[in-house]
């Protein structure tokens, strides 16, 4: 391919808006142009890293037994009524009025295809002899998204790879889940990312029955608990959190008294009322679970996790109660509650961090009084002590002695088991030796191709520009004739660009007839992983210089053997990605 002939707009400053690395790269690099929030167009080179991209997922997916179809972006708000999602996804949900005969139809955007794959294989599958089976596509999805960013790592539109096993059994979906959790690695390491599966939260089926593929990143929107030391890793809500020990002199306990605090509901307000820590401080949290109210306890600089506490309890729903309701257990308006003198008697849960205060503050069960002076164990006893409270920078971690660091992160993938809460609502069932019907059993597994096109670049580049891996690489070599109006250079150069497309390297040729700084800078910006330049100097010498993206310094190899020794380190590179990732390893320590 010429340079000419394509189309390239690069651009030499950083756009307006873009805020973050990957976006300002991928709109200067001339990768994507943007239509409106959260709408891109991929030009040319942006369009071929993301073909390839897809092409590695695809791959994998298919050599871990998985069958690609390809399913409507378009479906009716009824299936997602029966879901109940209509409502769950709420504004995000695209819905678009069709009118038909006269007649008006309620269509949806598709942002996943749960509903639609599960009444595909509701209708097509009837027996066990025909499971399991993992069906999966490579789509353009929709969702409202309320605040797109970023560029297209926060997008109203984008492609994603979803795929869905059915299984007759949970040992039939754990198999099915390692499977693509394994081609989930073997993807991300194919396109040069550094990931980390982390521990995601499962719901109530199968344990730990989740994870997310998870790039750090400075600017990324998630967060992990990290241990450095022995590899353990968790989203928010579900990391663990090690054992807590108390601090070395804890207070002596005084007397509880009773401090007016009108109008002061709120940990903030309370503690700069009455001069103390938010640390000293005990949140009492009224929650439901499964319609019974519970006392929950956490310290006031922590905050609830409402996932661990639905696990503790046992609970399949779990939901902060009602002001009423608060009122009725406590005898306070919200802001008022504490575990002493409940006005009924409730299940009182508390975190950890909670077991070893002793000169508390607490709500006084009455509107506008506080306690101080509370002493856990003398002035209340919990009915259960467990870990409630979401993770924090320095805590202890769940696995080894180290402790937990809090990573910015983009996700890029997550598996999950979903059990049979889509067949169930879809009547996607199977007939058992027996005979009798059961619900198929699902998994569901996405990966955003985009965002491993975004994640690489926020995480692989220089002042210059982006460093691509040779596997997604809009061109893996780039040939630059230092003087357009030099004939051999020229000659040189598209017999060395010929040579190498025959062998099935993609190669573009720069034959632009502007500077070569333009050239070498454009080259850098874009991030091809190799440039063989082609100048008098080095031809006169026979020779040709050629720099791999990531390295500082640049080689001279001969014309006569350029296009071969260039072709095979391409296809060792292609199969490897060993320089790139030793560039990288280099790069972070």
């Amino acid at each position: 391919m010429l340079w000419s002939k394509t189309f390239i707009p690069t651009l030499k400053e950083t756009p307006e808006g873009a805020e973050v690395p990957s976006h300002v790269l991928m709109v200067r690099a001339g990768l994507i142009n943007q239509v409106m929030a959260g709408a891109y167009t991929y030009l040319p080179l942006g369009l071929r890293a993301l073909k390839k991209a897809e092409r590695i997922v695809r791959q994998e997916m298919d050599a871990a037994g998985a069958v690609e179809l390809l399913m409507p972006s378009l479906s009716p708000i009824t299936l997602w009524e029966q879901t109940g999602r209509k409502e769950a996804f709420g504004d995000v949900l695209i819905q678009v009025a069709l009118k038909r005969q006269n007649r008006k139809v309620t269509a949806v955007l598709g942002p996943t295809h749960e509903e639609i794959v599960t009444d595909l294989v509701a209708h097509q599958i009837s027996s066990y002899r025909q499971l399991p089976i993992t069906l999966y596509q490579i789509s353009t999805k929709f969702r409202n998204e309320e605040r797109p960013r970023f560029g297209v790592l926060r997008t109203s539109e984008f492609l994603m790879k979803d795929a869905y096993s059915f299984d007759v059994s949970l040992q039939g979906l754990n198999r099915s889940y390692q499977a693509m959790y394994g081609a989930y690695c073997r993807i991300f390491d194919r396109c040069g990312l550094n990931y980390i599966p982390v521990e995601a939260e499962s719901g109530p089926i199968g344990g730990d029955a989740s994870h997310e593929f998870m790039v750090p990143a400075g600017n990324g929107e998630d967060k992990i608990a990290h241990c450095r030391a022995c590899g353990y890793a968790a989203n928010l809500e579900r990391a663990e959190i090690g054992a807590r020990a108390p601090e070395d002199h804890l207070p002596e306990p005084e007397p509880v008294e009773r401090v007016p605090t009108p109008g002061s509901s709120t940990i903030e307000q309370v503690s700069k009322l009455l001069g103390c820590r938010p640390r000293d401080m005990i949140k009492t949290l009224i929650y439901v679970a499964d319609g019974k109210p519970v006392a929950v306890l956490i310290r006031g600089d922590r905050e609830a996790n409402e996932n661990k506490i639905r696990r503790a309890l046992g609970a399949k729903e779990v939901a902060l109660a009602e002001p009423a309701v608060i009122e009725q257990v406590t005898g306070a308006p919200v802001g008022f509650a504490g575990p002493v003198g409940l006005k009924q008697p409730i299940p009182v849960w508390a975190d950890y961090d909670v077991q070893y205060m002793t000169r508390a503050v607490t709500g006084a069960n009455e509107a506008d009084l506080h306690l101080r002076g509370v002493s856990v164990g003398r002035d209340f006893r919990p009915d259960r002590f467990a870990d409630l409270r979401c993770a924090a920078d320095g805590d202890p971690c769940p696995r080894c002695s180290a402790i937990l660091r809090l990573r910015p992160c983009i996700e890029v993938g997550h598996v999950f088991k979903l059990g049979t809460k889509y067949s169930v609502a879809l009547s996607a069932n199977y007939a058992g030796e027996d005979e009798t019907l059961h619900p198929i059993i699902m998994g569901c597994y996405g990966i955003g191709v985009n965002r491993i096109l975004a994640a690489l670049i926020e995480t692989t580049h220089d002042e210059n520009g982006i460093l691509w891996p040779v596997s997604l690489a809009p061109y893996e070599v780039v040939v630059v004739p230092v003087n357009a109006a030099h004939p051999e250079s020229v000659t040189v150069a598209q017999s060395l660009h010929d040579e190498l497309g025959r062998a099935g390297v993609d190669v573009l040729l720069d034959d632009r007839d502007v500077r070569a700084g333009v050239k070498f800078k454009d080259a850098d910006l874009i991030g091809f992983p190799l440039r063989v330049v082609v100048g008098e100097r080095g031809l006169q010498k026979g020779e040709v210089e050629i720099k791999w993206r990531w390295e500082a310094s640049a080689e001279r190899i001969p014309v006569q053997d350029a296009a071969t020794r260039i072709a095979q380190w391409i296809t060792e590179e292609r199969e490897t990605g060993s320089r790139f990732r030793a560039s990288r390893a280099d790069a972070e320590g």
